[in-house]
């Protein structure tokens, strides 16, 4: 398994293998919920034992043929899989870095290091220099970093991937707005391949701030919200440029660490190098809203627009890669949404449905789930069509299985 961080790797003829008629989601669901409640050593051994198998699975070619394909433009469907499949979100609560994290990395590590090294172990940064530009950029998380580092046995391909500079691309789908007022919210779905996720909502405080959102790249956020009440969600921003920087994931743990407000953040972001291009939508619990257009070697684009979704501002630069995610409808839809006034329940059912919600899955670019934050009650919630998962910064460790049905 692997989240929003990747693309096949070069090559997986040394993987091992689990059968064709296993559902490698369906055991990864199990093997979570599992490992959520273990509480003896030998019992969360066991079970990530096994998730590691299912990592190394995930982590082949073969599992990432449904999103290179997409991606491409190819359209090309993945292998056949049932109409409907169950995965398990696992809601972690670890101030620091510890066993929790510890068996997240054990269960993916063998996916993403295939990930992290698809183009050679020289196309990456060397230990070095990764260091010294996270400590240059973001010195408040070096702490962070070198007890991850720690706990992954001091792995010189694990710490170089964990600062995340000059990691692989990688471009999701998604669709956010934040709605103010008196219980100001920012809603979210999130679209990919539901392969290459971990399934991991993280509860943390590694310094000042708690921070609860949803994990990626192993301690990244694709979402998340401090207690502060700063909330950032994150979408691809559609332009295909790549340089050096940060993978945005960490770009949004590290300004929901450092920053408060809205106008913190922004001060952050203009001075982080970033690796790819995305729209970042971010709230405080003023009711204060902003969309930042961030891309390699620019300074952030900054916007008073709630809303967002795969291109930059309102006319998209590649009008074709928008018309196939559909980009330009789903932003008009959400446009119009927070033209009238609108319950905070009714706007997040509306991600629930067509045109943001998505169920081609096997393309890659389905929705994954939708993420509510409420910044003055510090609560998230996560909704899918008939069942929903409510955590704060002080829920115990918990999990919820959900069934995606293929559309």
């Amino acid at each position: 398994m692997s989240p929003t961080c990747t693309h096949p790797p070069a090559s997986a003829t040394t993987l091992p293998r689990i059968s064709r008629d296993v559902d490698p989601g369906r055991v990864f669901a199990d093997l979570a919920a599992d490992l959520a409640r273990a509480v003896d050593p030998d019992a969360v051994a066991a079970a990530v034992e096994s998730l590691t198998t299912v990592g190394l699975r995930m982590g082949s070619r073969e599992s990432w043929a449904a999103w290179d394909s997409w991606s491409s433009g190819t359209g090309t469907a993945s292998p056949p899989t049932d109409s409907a499949r169950s995965f398990t979100l696992v809601g972690i609560r670890e101030e620091q870095p510890g066993p929790r994290w510890q068996a997240l990395f054990s269960a993916t590590w063998p996916a993403y290091r295939a990930w992290y090294l698809q183009d050679g172990e020289d196309a990456r940064p060397d230990l070095a220099t990764a260091r010294a530009q996270l400590t240059r950029h973001m010195p408040e998380l070096v702490p962070t970093w070198e007890a991850m580092v720690a706990l992954a046995g001091d792995d010189d391909v694990a710490a170089r991937m964990l600062t995340l500079w000059d990691a692989p691309g990688f471009a999701p789908g998604c669709s956010q707005a934040a709605q103010v007022g008196g219980d100001p919210v920012m809603v979210r779905n999130y679209d990919y391949s539901p392969d290459l996720f971990e399934w991991v909502v993280y509860s943390s405080k590694f310094a000042r701030r708690k921070v609860i959102g949803t994990s990626d790249c192993l301690w990244g956020l694709l979402d998340g919200m401090n207690d502060d009440g700063l909330v950032i969600s994150l979408t691809h921003g559609g332009r295909q440029s790549s340089g050096p920087g940060f993978a945005i994931p960490l770009v949004v743990r590290y300004l929901l660490e450092v920053a408060g407000t809205v106008e913190e953040a922004g001060a952050a972001l203009d001075r982080l190098p970033v690796a790819a291009s995305y729209n970042l939508t971010m709230m405080d619990a003023t009711g204060a809203v902003v969309t930042a257009f961030v891309s390699p070697g620019n300074e952030p684009e900054y916007t008073d627009s709630a809303v967002a979704t795969n291109h930059r501002g309102r006319v998209p630069e590649r009008p074709e890669h928008a018309r196939a995610l559909r980009s330009v409808e789903r932003q008009d839809h959400l446009l119009a949404l927070l033209e009238e006034p609108t319950e905070r329940a009714l706007l997040t059912a509306a991600f629930l449905r067509a045109p943001l919600h998505s169920q081609r899955y096997a393309q890659g670019f389905g929705t994954l789930y939708t993420a509510a934050y409420r910044p003055r009650v510090q609560q998230l919630t996560y909704s899918w069509p008939g069942t929903s998962f409510t955590r704060t910064f002080d829920s115990p460790d918990d999990s919820i299985t959900v069934s995606l049905q293929e559309g």
